[in-house]
């Protein structure tokens, strides 16, 4: 199926309603990049001040006022609120959703035909360039960008002022602004197995932040594109109360009273689900509770999926672990990995198994028991993937729809791959298991696409959920790789640069340029901490800004899924 342009979701979802009085937003054109990620952490304490309205403005002024003062959701935006008539404001609803927009390219136009201060009447178009878009559940998503029009009515008042009594719904944001007042948060759900947590990134304003979390985790469905791949121990029909506060740094979340019906290890794994989704609010500790009644339950552990120690090489002496220049071997794998002629390696959190594309173009899984298993041998292979249970995600380039996954008992084709897809470069499958992204082209078009992965009760993969679009790529990619559960790092060119892009899944794209020939990218302890490959076997690591030679002579810069323990 063909991607989703989130364009889709959220115009004929909440943002239809917000632009309903006005063109929908277009689904051709340039896409955006959008703010950069660092800039989505604004402090918790950034508040808006937006201006009252001003005696004597005009209709223009009113909306432009207006459409300020979206940055300001206090009191539910009650600043934006003086701007309508009063019957309208009860009306409006700013929490459907926002439009983040380019920033100073807003053209006002007032209809004069249509204003009369004898009948005391106005009309008010306003053409902004949307480049993403947020939905009443907080998903964040990336719209071609092109020309929009806002229209706004509005009609004298007793007092001889301009207010606005019909405007869409929603609120526009700019998109140096929107990181200001939509901070980034994680709404977390477990893997089918139950073993990992798995983050949907949400978009909320910081006011009241852990109620709006809570919402979306108790109260709201999972993302649609995530929905087949993830589960919620919250059991249908249980919702959580109105507000969730917060004193000390303790969120007191009140369940109704179904709850009471909830056997113990349900419990435990939904207050697992609350503590890890509050803790991105800056929550310590979550209690539950029914009528002020307390719930006991304790939270399970879950498998981690971050990357620990020195990154994985291939060099003239052998594969394994690399620390300054010494290279520790990875046990078993290291004595059948360099016998490969390996171009890409991938290696399972626990070290026992890694996938291999081989110099002649087969893709091998090896096992730390010194097994070697060739996988698939079709032509132009891209770089494979391997899952925590151990499968192996493998496609052609020239055939995306032909992607399989290679279980223990064998391979098997995976249903709604790709489809209208001419080509695919690159794929990942995430740490956990639950989300493939991909590389493809699409016409002409590069873009980086998501698909939530739905598997079988054995935990088999069966199929692909409708793909989402995260972004356009400017160039051909050499490499794509999960940085950290949120993240997925590309490496491309653009004209004859390299470029380094870091695209949150659910969120804005930061990119950086990369040195000349870079050819691999891999994760690292942390996002700070991405590591490159260069055709010429340089290792580099980011230090702050800069990339720094980290090591020469590596001849393959192997993923790593997780570390041991």
């Amino acid at each position: 199926m063909r991607a989703r342009r989130w364009v889709a979701a959220v115009v004929a979802g909440a943002l239809a309603v917000a632009l309903s009085a006005c063109a929908g937003l277009p689904t051709s054109g340039p896409v955006y990049p959008g703010q950069e990620a660092e800039s989505t952490s604004a402090p918790a304490d950034t508040i808006f001040l937006p201006e009252r309205p001003q005696t004597g403005a005009t209709p223009d002024e009113i909306v432009d006022g207006f459409l300020l003062a979206g940055s300001g959701p206090t009191d539910g935006w009650a600043r934006a609120r003086e701007y309508l008539a009063p019957d309208f404001a009860t009306e409006w609803r700013p929490d459907v959703g926002v439009t983040v927009v380019v920033p100073g390219d807003r053209v006002y136009e007032t209809d004069s035909a249509e204003t009369d201060e004898t009948t005391g009447e106005a009309t008010v178009s306003v053409s902004v360039v949307a480049i993403a878009g947020v939905d009443d559940r907080g998903t964040y998503a990336p719209v071609d960008a092109g020309t929009t029009t806002l229209s706004f009515t509005l009609e004298l008042q007793d007092d001889g002022e301009w207010r606005i009594t019909d405007a869409p719904d929603g609120i526009v944001l700019d998109s140096d602004v929107f990181p200001s007042v939509y901070h980034r948060y994680s709404v977390f759900y477990f893997d089918p197995a139950w073993e990992y947590l798995v983050p949907d990134v949400r978009w909320f304003p910081a006011t009241n932040a852990p109620t709006r979390i809570t919402d979306a985790l108790v109260n709201k469905p999972v993302a649609d594109w995530l929905a087949e791949a993830v589960v919620t121990s919250f059991p249908e029909g249980v919702a959580a109360r109105a507000a969730v506060p917060v004193e000390s740094g303790v969120a007191q979340v009140e369940l109704d009273d179904s709850a009471l019906a909830i056997e113990p290890g349900t419990l435990d794994r939904m207050l697992t689900q609350l503590q890890a989704s509050l803790a991105t609010a800056g929550v310590s500790r979550v209690e539950m509770s029914v009528a002020q009644a307390p719930l006991e339950a304790e939270r399970v552990e879950t498998r981690s999926t971050r990357i620990s120690g020195g990154p994985l090489v291939l060099t003239e002496d052998g594969f394994g672990a690399l620390t300054g220049e010494e290279l520790t071997p990875v046990e078993g794998l290291s004595d059948v990995v360099p016998d490969l002629d390996p171009t890409a390696v991938q290696v399972t959190a626990e070290r026992e198994l890694a996938v291999v594309r081989a110099g002649d173009g087969t893709v091998h899984r090896v096992g730390a028991d010194g097994s070697d298993e060739v996988v698939d041998r079709r032509d132009r292979l891209v770089d494979p993937t391997i899952d925590p249970s151990g499968t192996v995600w493998s496609v052609p380039r020239s055939d995306p729809a032909a992607i399989i996954a290679v279980t223990t008992s064998g391979a098997r084709e995976v249903a709604n791959a790709f489809g209208g897809v001419a080509a695919v470069s690159a794929i990942a499958i995430s740490r956990d298991g639950t989300r493939l992204a991909a590389a493809v082209q699409v016409g002409t078009r590069r873009e980086l696409w998501i698909a939530g992965v739905a598997r079988d009760a054995e935990g088999s993969p069966q199929a692909l959920g409708d793909p989402v679009l995260l972004g356009v790529i400017a160039g051909p990619v050499s490499g794509i790789a999960w940085l950290d559960d949120v993240t997925v790092g590309v490496v491309s060119t653009a004209g004859d640069a390299g470029v380094v892009s870091e695209q949150i899944v659910g969120g804005p794209v930061s990119t950086t340029a990369a040195p000349v020939g870079v050819v691999d990218i891999a994760g690292g302890p942390s996002t700070a901490t991405v590591r490159l490959r260069t055709e010429d076997g340089t290792l580099l690591v980011r230090r702050g800004a800069n990339w720094q030679e980290s090591a020469t002579g590596v001849l393959v810069l192997a993923t790593q899924q997780g570390s041991p323990g």
